[in-house]
Formats: C-alpha cells, sequence, structure tokens
C-alpha cells in the first residue's frame, strides 16, 4: 500500500470521524440548549444539586471563559463552568454541567481510571510538546532511532486518551443517574441530557482515535 493510502486509513478517515463529532456536539448542544427543564433549573443549579446528593456541597462552582470550556479541576477542586452552562437553564446545560459534577464525585471517591489519567498528565503534556521534532527529523534524515523517540512520546499521548475514556464515559453515567435519581430532570427529558453527553463522549473517542491511527501511520512509514 502507498503512503498516501496508509495515510487515508490511519489518519484520513479518523480526520473526519472526529470532524463528524465535533459537529455533532455542537449541533446536539444548540438544540437542547433551546429546551427549558420544567424545574427552570440553570446548569449550575443542577450541579450543585448532584454535589449536595454525593456529600461534596462544600466544592467550590466558579464561572469560565469561552464556550464549552466547562471542566473539574482536581487540584483545586473547583467546578468550572461557561456561561452557556453555569448560566444557562437547559437540558443541555444541566446534562453537562452535572457531567463536570461527576468528575468532582469521582475525585472524591478515588476512581481509579481518574487517578491513573492525572499520573499520566505531566508525560502526556511532555509528549505533546515534544514528539513532533525527533519524528519528523528522523523521517527526514532516515534515522529510524529518532522516529522511535518521537514515537514513545506520542505514546504517552495515546495512552491518556485511552485512560480518558472510562473516566469520561463513567462521569455521564453518573450524571444521568442523579439527573433522573433525583428528580432534577423529568423522565420525558432524560433523552435530551442523554444525546447530548452521548455526542461529547464521542469526541473522546475520535481523538483517540485519531491519535492512534497517526502514531500506526508514522511508525509504518519508518520502517518501510
Amino acid at each position: 500500500m502507498s503512503n498516501w493510502g496508509l495515510w487515508i486509513i490511519c489518519a484520513g478517515i479518523p480526520l473526519l470521524f472526529g470532524l463528524w463529532a465535533q459537529l455533532r456536539v455542537k449541533s446536539t448542544f444548540k438544540r437542547y440548549s433551546e429546551v427549558s427543564p420544567r424545574n427552570g433549573m440553570s446548569g449550575a443549579d443542577a450541579a450543585a444539586a448532584v454535589l449536595r446528593s454525593a456529600g461534596l456541597e462544600g466544592l467550590s462552582i466558579r464561572p469560565v471563559e469561552g464556550h464549552l470550556t466547562d471542566h473539574y479541576d482536581p487540584r483545586s477542586r473547583t467546578l468550572n463552568l461557561s456561561a452557556d452552562v453555569g448560566q444557562a437553564s437547559s437540558i443541555a446545560a444541566m446534562g453537562v454541567a452535572a457531567h463536570e459534577a461527576g468528575h468532582a464525585v469521582q475525585d472524591a471517591n478515588h476512581y481509579r481510571p481518574m487517578r491513573i489519567r492525572q499520573t499520566l498528565v505531566p508525560a502526556a503534556q511532555f509528549g505533546q510538546s515534544l514528539w513532533f521534532f525527533p519524528v519528523f527529523a528522523g523521517l527526514i534524515f532516515n534515522v529510524t532511532g529518532l522516529v522511535t523517540v518521537g514515537l514513545v512520546l506520542f505514546l504517552a499521548i495515546v495512552i491518556f486518551q485511552l485512560v480518558t475514556l472510562p473516566v469520561e464515559f463513567d462521569a455521564s453515567r453518573r450524571a444521568l443517574v442523579a439527573l433522573q435519581g433525583s428528580g432534577l430532570l423529568a423522565e420525558e427529558e432524560m433523552p435530551g441530557a442523554r444525546k447530548v453527553l452521548n455526542a461529547a463522549a464521542l469526541t473522546y473517542v475520535a481523538g483517540f482515535v485519531a491519535s492512534l491511527g497517526q502514531l500506526i501511520y508514522f511508525f509504518l512509514i519508518s520502517r518501510d
């Protein structure tokens, strides 16, 4: 197989999958951002309710700039919600906010995959910043050892993204259980929240598939 055909399979198709996943999460979030919950709760209200039900009332919920930049910071133990989520009263906002609260619950419960992911953060950040240089220098100068060094650095990113998958899926599961079990969303409102969270989960899958494809591609062409 030519390098071009190999690139299409290993990188091109995963790239298209990633673009589709991004479009889907944006369109699904937009759709359910226009659907207000019966109880009128905002995303921040929903997150606070999920935290209370888990006995985490003291955890801080803060605003953060940007669109869909919501995240839980385990270092400061803060829940950071964008205006589209924290201040908005919609099915989408409640789903995303509850998901981030799910990460806080994971942290409090010492959820093992989350702990593993946190230990991998430095290696993934280091690999992200450096892998490109030895890989491309090795390919240009035909030095397989340099490529191998770069791919080992890139492997840290792939492993980090792999470990991220169960962390994200579990946070969404916790969010849906909390939203339904605590009566925050009515039964007929749950499918909307589930669609938003499932669409978001696809972006993590797409990111992992794209990185794995790149790793395989560069490994194979360096061995030609």
